[in-house]
């Protein structure tokens, strides 16, 4: 018999304060991302204290964002209720709005500081891959974000025994005990072992940042070129995802999914960002700023 207690969510709980285990995850993200960026941006000629004062401007912006992302898709639970709608802490973000007013804040904190954009693009998109590869281990802790039944479910039978399902995870994916055992959950279908898409995604943006890490070390690549790698790679890792996961954002009564289409979006900004880039802004060769700043 499969019986397993889940991995507790709470990281710590005074009583009159509780921190819980994901928003330690996307903690552990935005310092990661931000002591990553203050290193690049010294190669980069941008002074510390504009990243740091930048950090305090846009974060809070994002994270508005990926509430109101998510709350405008799921506007009948909502419908102005201002308190409900702040309530972060009872759930509902949505990464694609963090994304989008990041981009829109670090915009306009460019412009008023005389900062090249292209550069901090270089910074921003690293540090968001790496900081949702964090973020989405906050999703495991909360046993969320999951796709569906191991195997499938057929008439409302499942194709794979729990046996089965439990192999496919420990010995097909090879997967820890601790992560298999928490994928044992009540989900749409009833109490089973579920895809641990949040695994596959935290692997997906984690192979991403380490791409860009080398790319940026290369002769080839161009001031903001990180932007458009981000759009289309994190975007076709998400449609594919999210096409597994069974608590997907609706267009209104469709069966579109917002993060699909949103992708589909921006892996086609992406693209247009490239050529928009090569045959307009035609920016310095990203190694050649490297060597302009090196002490």
């Amino acid at each position: 018999m499969h019986v397993f207690d889940p991995i507790p969510n709470i990281f710590i709980d005074f009583g009159f304060f509780v921190w819980y285990k994901y928003s330690l995850m996307i903690l552990l993200g935005i310092i990661t991302a931000t002591l990553l960026g203050l290193r690049e941006g010294k190669n980069l000629g941008i002074k510390q204290n504009d990243i740091l004062d930048g950090l305090i401007i846009i974060v809070p912006i994002a994270i508005l964002g990926t509430r109101l992302w998510y709350v405008a898709f799921e506007w009948e639970r909502y419908a102005w209720d201002i308190v409900k709608i702040l309530s972060i802490t009872d759930g509902g973000l949505a990464i694609h709005g963090g994304f989008v007013t990041a981009i829109i804040a670090a915009y306009f904190y460019t412009k008023a500081r005389k900062i090249d954009i292209l550069r901090v693009f270089d910074i921003i998109t690293p540090g968001f891959l790496i900081a949702q590869a964090f973020g989405r281990w906050g999703n495991f802790f909360n046993q969320e974000a999951h796709g569906g039944v191991i195997g499938g479910v057929k008439d409302g039978i499942e194709n794979y025994s729990l046996d089965e399902q439990r192999a496919f995870l420990s010995e097909t994916l090879h997967l820890p005990d601790f992560i298999t055992n928490n994928m044992y959950l009540y989900g749409p279908d009833g109490l089973n072992y579920y895809h641990p898409t949040f695994l596959y995604e935290s692997i997906w943006n984690l192979t991403g940042f380490l791409i860009m890490l080398i790319l940026r070390r290369t002769k080839f690549l161009r001031s903001g070129d990180l932007l458009p790698f981000y759009l289309i790679w994190y975007s076709v890792g998400r449609f594919f995802i999210e096409g597994m996961r069974t608590d997907s954002l609706y267009i209104g009564d469709t069966q579109l999914r917002t993060a699909q289409i949103t992708s589909l979006v921006m892996i086609v900004l992406g693209i247009g960002f490239i050529v928009f880039s090569r045959l307009v802004l035609k920016p310095k060769r990203y190694a050649k700023i490297l060597e302009e700043n090196r002490i």
